[in-house]
């Protein structure tokens, strides 16, 4: 199931938002020393060292793990003043297993429900097998991924909020003979410590372990193996992967193989 077949990302608040991916792909196991840089359109100190922290962590993360691919995309415009976006795509035995989404808001002023002037939105979907699908557990430990992945990387994060949903597709008509697919979709934002006036080494680790976070429940939610030491900021620490009761054909990992794009 491609994330490109759900109706949209996310608001700050974590409800959907209509936004088009971009077609910016850079594959980690391929990449040059360094991704594309994300850059943002009007010029703000404070948000510049942001998005270098952002781009920082991808690179940490694209270091670390050649299953990952990421890419820009436009970040929507009505959200904050400014705005920066990432994506990435998941593989497993070179197939699509999964795809997430990350913004990075930020408002000088800040906006309810914020308890700062940053706020990470992300969105996360991957295949996985029917018996998990219905497994009325499946919220709680997808919800768990993300909260132990930003425990991990992120202990500064605050005011989460989120969902989890299964996905069940099924074919009808000329694709009554598609066999049904299921799926797994996170959505959530939190605001990242920001360290007050003289905090920007906290802010950097937090937002660079954002990333970090992000993809370690993407990872999980394909099931990918763990990754190695990620190196974010001042912080060093070990990227986990395959979470708990997900089941793929070999017995470790995530669900049924997405039947998406295989890896260039």
């Amino acid at each position: 199931m491609r994330l490109a077949d759900t109706p949209a990302p996310l608001r700050a608040g974590g409800q959907a938002d209509a936004v088009s991916a971009g077609h910016h792909r850079t594959a980690a196991a391929d990449r040059d020393d360094s991704a594309p840089a994300l850059g943002s359109s009007a010029r703000d100190p404070v948000f510049d060292a942001a998005v270098a922290a952002l781009e920082a962590g991808r690179d940490a993360v694209a270091a670390a793990r050649d299953d990952l691919e990421f890419e820009g995309w436009p970040a929507p415009k009505r959200l904050a003043p400014h705005a920066v976006a990432l994506a990435a795509t998941a593989f497993r035995d070179g197939e699509e297993a999964g795809e997430g989404k990350l913004m990075l808001l930020y408002d000088p002023a800040g906006q309810d429900g914020w308890t700062g002037t940053f706020r990470v939105v992300i969105q996360v979907q991957a295949d996985v097998e029917e018996e998990m699908a219905a497994d009325p557990l499946l919220g709680e430990v997808g919800w768990s991924w993300l909260t132990d992945a930003l425990d991990l990387h992120a202990p500064g994060y605050a005011a989460p909020s989120g969902t989890v949903t299964r996905v069940i597709t099924e074919g009808y008509g000329a694709k009554s003979d598609d066999l049904p697919a299921t799926g797994f979709e996170l959505r959530a934002s939190w605001c990242p410590a920001d360290g007050g006036d003289d905090g920007g080494d906290e802010l950097e680790a937090e937002i660079g372990g954002a990333v970090a976070a992000w993809c370690e429940l993407l990872a999980s939610a394909a099931g990918l193996p763990a990754a190695g030491t990620l190196a974010i900021g001042n912080r060093g620490v070990k990227a986990r992967a395959g979470g708990p009761g997900v089941v793929t054909g070999s017995g470790s990992g995530s669900g049924s193989g997405s039947g998406g794009r295989r890896r260039r």
